[in-house]
């Protein structure tokens, strides 16, 4: 079968998009049919330049930055397209070419009009103000781009909401995205880690307990809030240290912020890191804490430090508490305080912090495996070639 997956956004490039569509694609070229042969012919087609990325060892075909001629002959020429985000181009040429389309939902793009159901003004979760027709709501909260941008993102909503109804299948990381989309022939199906890889066992590491961070330093990941937690609990008197592992255009900002609060002596900035360092880093934490106002539809970062038997401390959007089950602890999206409260808690009691990590792990390997994911896809791409054949 001919898959072709179109991603915006590839590797090089470092996110969840990123990392999901390059984990399916490596995993459906690495795929083998009952008799041994490859099952899936991929080519992957994306907007990221190659970088330092090395295309020549992968089992897949990657197309970069393809024109309109060129995207709409690889369209013709594939038996299934799968879109990873409500992107315009390939959603069009597939319809047009009445090729069976998969749109996997890595945001709320059709939803939401700037993509994250954060309701910009307040820096908080959106109610939903798109989908309930509060349309003026919605213009307002992209206004700080101009009215004409906001108007846009607000029209192109629409547009994306009419191609989703059409496709074939709509794909959801979690089950709880299902009802807030409202799009026909939408399934959820969980993105999955690699789950062979081994991490040693974790003893409390000695010494000040360490909080940490990992993720873009961007608003919508809510570090301010984080931040404004570490302050209480230095108030308290209570022993911390808090490592942010990760680089954006807040950074700047938030050093500055760390020396006006006056815990600057207790945050470390690691900056980008690779896999290696990573695991170095998050060996010495005690809790990862994934303050996030929106924007989120799965949360990676919280399934990889899950994996990595850590105690996680999330806010409450709905993908992170499908994700975490019972297994972390969330606290309402922007509350500090309540934050402070949970990390305070987890801190003095680092038996039952070790607990909560010992059962994320297992909860990691039991439902969100990645073969699983590969598998699902899979068989999601043959029941829409066998339809389309009839």
């Amino acid at each position: 079968m001919k898959l072709l997956l179109h991603s915006h956004y590839f590797a090089p490039d470092i996110g969840g998009v990123q990392t999901i569509a390059l984990a399916l694609a490596r995993g459906l070229a690495e795929w083998r049919a009952p008799g041994g042969a490859a099952e899936f012919e991929v080519t992957v087609v994306t907007q990221t330049p190659a970088g330092s990325f090395d295309e020549h060892g992968q089992a897949f075909r990657i197309v970069r930055r393809p024109g309109l001629t060129q995207l709409w002959r690889l369209v013709r020429e594939t038996d299934v397209v799968h879109v990873a985000g409500p992107a315009l181009a390939p959603l069009l040429l597939g319809l047009l070419a009445r090729k069976p389309i998969v749109l996997e939902h890595h945001g709320f793009q059709a939803i939401c009009p700037n993509g994250q159901l954060l309701y910009e003004p307040a820096q908080a979760p959106c109610p939903g103000h798109f989908m309930a027709g509060r349309h003026r709501k919605c213009l307002g909260c992209n206004a700080a781009e101009g009215w004409v941008a906001s108007g846009k993102l607000w029209l192109l909503t629409f547009v994306r909401r009419f191609l989703a109804r059409r496709v074939a299948a709509n794909i959801t990381p979690v089950q709880c995205l299902v009802p807030l989309l409202q799009l026909p022939r939408t399934q959820a199906i969980s993105h999955g880690l690699d789950t062979s890889r081994i991490f040693p066992e974790r003893p409390a590491p000695p010494g000040t307990p360490v909080i940490a961070y990992q993720g873009r330093l961007v608003t919508t990941k809510g570090i301010r809030i984080l931040f404004e937690a570490a302050r209480w609990l230095q108030e308290k008197s209570i022993p911390f240290a808090l490592h942010v592992i990760g680089d954006g255009s807040e950074r700047a900002s938030l050093e500055s912020l760390a020396g006006e609060w006056k815990i600057a002596p207790r945050v470390r900035f690691y900056g980008a890191l690779s896999e290696e360092e990573l695991d170095g880093a998050l060996a010495e934490a005690a809790v990862v804490v994934v303050p996030s106002l929106g924007g989120e539809v799965f949360g990676l970062v919280v399934a990889e430090n899950m994996l990595r038997g850590l105690p996680v401390v999330a806010s409450d959007l709905g993908a992170f508490v499908e994700v975490l089950g019972e297994t972390g602890v969330t606290f309402r999206a922007g509350d500090a305080q309540e934050l402070a409260q949970v990390l305070a808690r987890l801190l003095e009691n680092p038996a039952l912090a070790g607990s909560l990590g010992q059962r994320a792990r297992r909860r990691v390997l039991d439902f969100f495996d990645l073969r699983r994911m590969i598998e699902s896809h899979a068989s999601v791409y043959r029941g829409l070639l066998k339809a389309a054949k009839e």
